[in-house]
């Protein structure tokens, strides 16, 4: 279904198309018309399905923007879902200006006290922070329309229950209220049965991947190693097509800049960019003009892209499905495919919370050496080399070629150019900027997963360099720029 056969606002809908979306996903198609009809609704769906347009475009779709009160409310388990759903509720209600403050702990809460008070008319949080700024009186909750409870499984584990319930005292019991969780054990059941009305549920099927198409590996590093390493890899993996993912727009510019710098055919797409600056992107990666798309999830969100034979999970993601819908982008109609995940030791947890959902291990990689990445670069030139021999068409370089003879030896020249065709990382340095890692999910929780080693001394079979026929050798290599200035 169309986000325009929805019935929602124009300036919504402009928003949303704003933002590259034309397609629902399933728990928005399901989940937005029972929402507009004013229905309570329960949603059953794991993370990265597109619950917050879900249960956000009806909540903005009610807010009179000429009340300055807090007339929706959305209650997640962690800081970063908090800021992240505020952020994108923020660019969903950019054309209908709705004011949009989120509240978690670990920050200043006078700024937080301001913003509400300067006429905050969605407010997302934290339960600790929000029932701190209730006591405080700061946060009045006596206007509510639209109550989301966003992750509860997630909240219950996090022994948040009865903060929970003491928010949803503090509002009117005429409001909507939407529960979203990836599981519904009986505390979260008995939480819809309290406070809900004749809910309608909602259940997604969880996306599954085929487990014998896309060979998937990780790699541990820290986020200043991250950048070094993946070029490596690529030297090595010689990807014909490949797509790498970064967290943030910021992230991606930066991704993109690098490789650029380092000789490789690469350009980023995120929100930020005009659409027909991402269709001309995308059409250039289509042709094959561009070998390397660096993208964020939002903006990769239904690309039609075919041949993709490696996928990059430069930061790994907060959501399992969008680890799913991530590399299911390659090894399609049969081919096989290669995904690389990217973790800081911290970010372990989240790993294993993916092979948890894909019922798949990923493979521990060590990542190359300097040494074997140049040795792929040079292999790359010389096959280079050895097809423009081929094709001939050498005659009118020929004079050159003979006063060059007359100064310098053959192996110096044939090294010259060798040289001039591959490119050493310690010559061009690359800085990409330090990012915080997701927050450890570990911590406080009881039943942490189990330890698992890191990827030193893992499968030193980069997939991606052995099965390529010699045309695809060194592709990389001929797209390199090697007299790009710095």
């Amino acid at each position: 279904m169309k986000f325009n056969e929805l019935d929602l606002l124009p300036e919504l809908l402009s928003a949303v198309k704003n933002m590259g979306f034309e397609e629902t996903t399933p728990i928005q198609e399901q989940t937005i018309p029972l929402a507009l009809e004013g229905h309570d609704v329960i949603g059953q769906a794991q993370t990265g399905t597109g619950k917050t347009a879900a249960f956000g475009l009806p909540m903005l779709q009610k807010i009179d923007v000429n009340n300055r009160t807090v007339q929706g409310l959305v209650i997640a388990p962690t800081r970063e879902l908090a800021i992240q759903t505020q952020e994108e509720l923020f660019r969903l209600s950019k054309d209908k200006r709705v004011k949009v403050v989120s509240v978690y702990g670990g920050a200043d809460i006078s700024r937080q006290i301001k913003q509400i008070k300067s006429g905050a008319q969605i407010v997302v949080g934290t339960p600790g922070r929000m029932l701190d700024h209730i006591k405080r009186k700061t946060l009045k909750l006596n206007e509510v329309e639209t109550l989301v409870l966003d992750e509860a499984d997630e909240m219950l584990n996090m022994g948040f229950i009865d903060d929970i319930e003491a928010i949803i005292s503090e509002t009117p019991s005429e409001r909507q209220t939407l529960l979203f969780s990836a599981t519904m054990p009986e505390p979260i059941k008995r939480i819809a049965v309290r406070f809900m009305k004749d809910a309608k549920t909602v259940r997604i099927q969880t996306t599954t991947l085929a487990a014998s198409s896309i060979e998937q590996y990780f790699t541990k590093a820290r986020d200043n190693e991250k950048f070094d390493i993946m070029t490596r890899l690529i030297d090595v993996q010689n990807p014909t097509s490949a797509i790498i993912f970064g967290r943030t727009k910021k992230r991606v510019d930066e991704l993109a800049k690098g490789l650029e710098m380092r000789g490789y055919t690469a350009e980023g797409i995120h929100g930020d960019l005009t659409q027909g600056k991402r269709m001309s992107v995308l059409k250039d990666f289509k042709r094959g003009a561009i070998d390397i798309l660096v993208a964020t999830d939002v903006a990769a969100r239904g690309l039609d892209v075919t041949g993709l034979t490696h996928v990059y999970n430069y930061d790994i993601p907060q959501d399992p499905e969008s680890y799913v819908h991530r590399i299911g982008r390659t090894g399609r109609a049969g081919e096989e495919g290669v995904s690389v995940t990217f973790v800081t030791p911290s970010e372990m947890s989240y790993l294993h919370t993916i092979e948890n959902l894909t019922k798949q291990k990923m493979t521990p990689l060590r990542p190359p050496t300097n040494d074997e990445a140049l040795e792929s670069q040079l292999q790359g030139a010389m096959d280079d080399i050895q097809k423009s021999i081929d094709e001939n068409g050498l005659e009118r370089y020929k004079n050159a070629a003979d006063k060059l003879l007359s100064s310098y030896s053959a192996e110096d020249l044939a090294a010259a150019l060798v040289k001039a065709m591959v490119k050493d990382p310690s010559d061009i340095p690359v800085s990409i900027s330090p990012q915080r890692p997701l927050p450890n999910k570990d911590k406080g929780r009881k039943g942490n997963f189990s330890k698992r080693k890191g990827s030193g001394g893992g499968n030193r079979n980069y997939k991606g360099n052995s099965s390529r026929s010699n045309d695809n050798r060194g592709k990389q290599n001929r797209n390199r720029r090697p007299n790009r200035s710095n």
